[in-house]
């Protein structure tokens, strides 16, 4: 006997090919099956559900995705499972709560106050047991951080690391892997990722080779950077003998606005390399990334104060350099949005209208921010809508939120939030299916058997 039928619906099951109306049967919580046209005699289920007139699909499979601790915080990850997400991926950019130096940001980001959680995690696998023991709404796969392993070998040197220091850290991420990692990922505009040399990285993916695992990147620069950028990626994963993936493509800044058939020409080689998109014209991060890699964000405060660092240190920030790319250049200050800082005062404000109110620059105005709340985060307004289109009608770029799993009552719901975080997934089915930039059933794909067979996961999507 099925648990549940669902009737008279039209299927779309994720390959790609056309949906037809069917039913299909639930037991056990597993798919048991899938009959076209009408239920068949004689099969009976504790509920049926009809469903003449709607869609039904594989749970959605969010690639990027930041909850890392979400399920500790706020199991319930309303804004996840409402979007018809049912497994994410996390421990993206590099970010991961193991090793447990990285432990402490991941619960942050998650809303949460470390000094009140069991940030103990003795392995990769205890922190997947200890998620899993919190019951979340949905599954979870992770990638184990390039940044949570560096800093756990070498705090946040910025130098690269001695031979004992990154054997060290080639082990780390072969026994995350070895103990359910799917992958190894990087975030290469943020401390302590940035510092490091892209021999590092090779050599901590063929670790992850080793094991299966496959390599995600937030990679060096997304404007002025990107080419060279996207092209780095493509070469760890070359060398390194496994899959790469670029996460949540874009051309950032006017510097490269329109050019987005040319970066999806970098995905269509002999290379075995793919990415993922959010299908918005504007990120989300923390306000420090706009600083260069020489300019750690707890030394603003004395390199704007000392006269031979302070104009470099804006010109690096407004401007950028032959190795750090500007997030401000090609965007402007009036486009960047203060998302959370200290007790909330500047909250959805751009840094161009802080400056106002302060009389003073916007560059200092940041750094003032920067100086009040470490940890300000901000929304830029940096990618044109063309490009979000061109990149979102490929058929084999994935969709991903890069979001984290929050609900209106829980620690961020008082905040102007990117609304990537509650609507990534329907944006696509509404907008861009209904207009006709794709069909249902290539968007499903996109969302379901995609990232599904990419990121390993079997019985998913």
């Amino acid at each position: 006997m099925n648990d549940l039928i669902i009737e008279d619906a039209i299927v779309v099951d994720g390959s790609g090919e056309p949906g037809f109306v069917g039913s299909i049967g639930i037991r056990d919580e597993r798919i048991a099956w899938i009959a076209r046209g009408e239920t068949p005699t004689g099969v009976d289920a504790g509920v049926r559900v009809p469903a003449r007139g709607l869609v039904v699909a594989p749970g959605f499979v969010d690639v990027h995705n930041h909850s890392d601790l979400c399920p500790m915080v706020d199991p319930e990850m309303v804004s996840t499972i409402r979007q018809g997400v049912t497994t994410v991926v996390v421990g993206n950019c590099g970010s991961s709560p193991w090793p447990v130096a990285g432990a402490a940001d991941c619960a942050v980001m998650a809303g949460g106050q470390p000094e009140a959680m069991d940030l103990r995690f003795e392995s990769f696998v205890d922190y997947l047991d200890r998620i899993e023991r919190m019951a979340p709404a949905v599954n979870i796969a992770a990638l184990v951080g390039h940044s949570a392993v560096r800093m756990d070998a070498m705090g946040l040197e910025r130098r690269p690391p001695t031979d004992d220091e990154l054997t060290r850290m080639c082990r780390s991420v072969a026994d995350a892997i070895q103990h359910g990692a799917v992958g190894l990922s990087t975030g290469l505009i943020y401390v302590p990722g940035l510092y490091s040399q892209t021999d590092e990285v090779v050599a901590l993916a063929k670790a992850a080779a080793g094991e299966g695992g496959l390599y995600a990147s937030h990679i060096r620069g997304e404007g002025a950077h990107l080419f060279r950028a996207v092209d780095e990626a493509i070469e760890i994963g070359r060398r390194a003998g496994l899959p790469a993936h670029v996460s949540h493509l874009k051309c950032e800044s006017s510097i490269v606005w329109g050019r987005a058939q040319e970066l999806l020409e970098r995905f269509r080689g002999d290379a075995d390399v793919t990415t993922d998109q959010y299908p918005y014209t504007a990120w989300s991060s923390v306000l420090w990334s706009l600083l260069p890699e020489w300019a750690p964000v707890a030394d603003v405060g004395a390199l704007r104060a000392d006269p031979d660092t302070h104009d470099e240190l804006v010109r690096a920030v407004e401007r950028g350099d032959e190795t750090f790319q500007s997030s401000v250049d090609g965007v402007g200050w009036d486009r960047i949005v203060i998302e959370a800082c200290g007790r909330g005062r500047w909250n959805g404000l751009s840094v161009q209208a802080i400056a106002e109110a302060r009389s003073v620059e916007p560059v200092e105005a940041c750094f003032d921010l920067l100086e009040e709340d470490p940890e300000t985060s901000c929304i830029g307004h940096a990618m044109d809508e063309a490009d979000v289109r061109t990149i979102l009608a490929d058929p084999e770029v994935m969709v991903a939120s890069d979001a984290i799993a929050m609900s209106p009552q829980g620690p961020w719901g008082n905040l102007p939030v990117h609304p990537r975080n509650y609507g990534t997934f329907p944006r696509v089915l509404g907008p861009y299916v209904r207009d006709g930039l794709l069909s249902l059933e290539v968007a499903v794909r996109k969302m379901t058997s995609l990232p599904a067979d990419r990121f390993g996961l079997r019985d998913r999507g």
